[in-house]
């Protein structure tokens, strides 16, 4: 498996831009095309099942006590812990104390925070541009300015601080993620811990680091707000102030995985949506211009607000096809518990589910033969009816219960930073875009996301 990942890195991409299946994930495309949609593959003395069928999946999705994380790797644990990593009751009772910090009333008064902070990078994007040789348009990569705006936003919208405050942070998550990625396959063979033993002594060093950075940062704000300070509608807060009213019972190591979730999982979800999105209209200037003339029609050249984000439906149109050729995740997987049956297929206990959220987004029985085509259009009914025939094989933040607690928040924000970039600029790819998807924890532009920005006429 790793063989494999580390040789399809090394090749260019297929002709077309967006077949990114074999090239993301080419032990199981190989496995899939070499055996069939019902094969599996083994972990160790695991057998994986590689579950194709949307109604199957949504099952498995559905019935949380029955099909559970299992056997996360230990060593995500650095990146997903908190609610992510529970189980049963603990993860109900946890789900529960957390769900009010993310209603849609605490996410719309976050809009002008999402708005500030992208805001800011654009006034920077005038800059450069009235400075460029021709004044009116200038070449950037992309990709580092939405890395670091997103972490700006995480920083203030969920922790209530500012990114200078947790770049200590963001740099420690950043080399926790790649040491994870480089060593999550390579953690089972034998001997990993002796022969890879630097690497393990850093990751857990990271982890000491980054737990006392937050809980620092935590007992500093729970002293603010017992000292009479108003919450800054940060996610932080609202949790700190309902622990101190007696809502919830979150303790210190509870809010610690919480944040360490904000920073790791919010961060990497809408730097990189936001990334492609910027790729994929740089790409289809049609839809950049359809995109545009509907921002410009519900908000002008105004900031953003809830209400108008709300009703942008091309705009939703663009980010669900996104999401869909280029999802957060690539896969998912789950652990029967007990004996199962799903369909026609008899899932014995212990067995692990894995879902190949990429490859069911570019399956053409599901979406056709345009399915590795950027086609916004194949959304204009809602989700329900995208697929062939109206299949519901569309599961970007999960499905059932257990669906992303902060889909909303990540949908939102990259709306609110669209439609900023929108009002201000017109953009292209520039010619020395190099289209290289690659996978960490989440799929990343190994070479960034070189455009041309364009500055519109006030």
């Amino acid at each position: 498996m790793v063989n494999m990942q580390e040789q399809a890195k090394s090749m260019p991409l297929h002709p077309h831009p967006h077949d990114l299946v074999p090239r993301i994930s080419p032990f199981v495309h190989h496995t899939v095309t070499k055996y069939g949609k019902n094969s599996f593959m083994w972990y160790g003395p695991t057998p994986s099942l590689i579950l194709t069928n949307p109604e199957q999946i949504k099952e498995v999705f559905n019935k949380y006590h029955e099909f559970t994380r299992g056997h996360m790797n230990p060593l995500m644990y650095y990146l997903s812990p908190g609610l992510v990593t529970y189980e049963g009751d603990q993860w109900a009772k946890l789900r529960k104390m957390i769900n009010p910090a993310f209603s849609l009333d605490k996410l719309k008064a976050l809009i002008p925070t999402f708005a500030q902070s992208y805001n800011d990078m654009i006034r920077e994007w005038e800059k450069m541009v009235s400075l460029s040789d021709d004044g009116t348009s200038e070449e950037v990569d992309v990709w580092p300015w939405f890395s670091n705006m997103s972490r700006d936003v995480i920083s203030k919208a969920a922790v209530g601080s500012s990114y200078e405050e947790g770049r200590q942070i963001f740099d420690l998550i950043t080399e926790q993620t790649q040491l994870v990625s480089y060593h999550q396959h390579r953690y089972y063979l034998p001997f990993w811990r002796f022969v890879h033993a630097k690497d393990k002594r850093r990751m857990e060093g990271i982890d000491r680091t980054v737990n006392e950075s937050l809980k620092g940062i935590i007992q500093k704000k729970e002293k603010a707000l017992k000292a009479g300070e108003a919450t800054k509608n940060d996610i932080l807060g609202r949790l700190i102030e309902s622990n101190l009213k007696g809502t919830t019972e979150l303790s210190m190591m509870d809010l610690i995985e919480e944040c360490k979730l904000f920073y790791f999982a919010g961060q990497e979800t809408t730097s990189t949506f936001l990334v492609w999105t910027i790729m994929l209209l740089s790409r289809h200037l049609d839809w950049q211009t359809r995109a545009r003339e509907e921002v410009l029609q519900v908000f002008g050249k105004q900031t953003p607000d809830f209400d108008g984000l709300s009703r942008l439906t091309i705009v939703n149109m663009i980010l669900y096809e996104v999401l869909r050729l280029y999802p957060p995740a690539t896969y998912t997987d789950k652990l029967a518990e007990k004996d199962m049956k799903l369909g026609n297929l008899y899932v014995p206990a212990g067995v692990q589910i894995y879902i190949p959220l990429l490859m069911l987004n570019h399956d053409q029985e599901t979406w056709g033969s345009d399915a590795k085509e950027f086609k916004p259009e194949r959304f204009r009914e809602g989700i329900s009816k995208a697929g062939k025939g109206n299949s519901v094989a569309f599961f970007p933040f999960g499905w059932g219960p257990r669906i992303c607690i902060g889909q909303n928040f990540a949908l939102f924000e990259v709306k609110t930073a669209l439609s900023l970039i929108l009002q201000r600029f017109w953009f292209e790819l520039s010619p020395s875009y190099s289209h290289a998807p690659s996978l960490a924890m989440a799929m990343r532009p190994k070479h960034g996301v070189h455009v041309i920005l364009h500055k519109l006429e006030s």
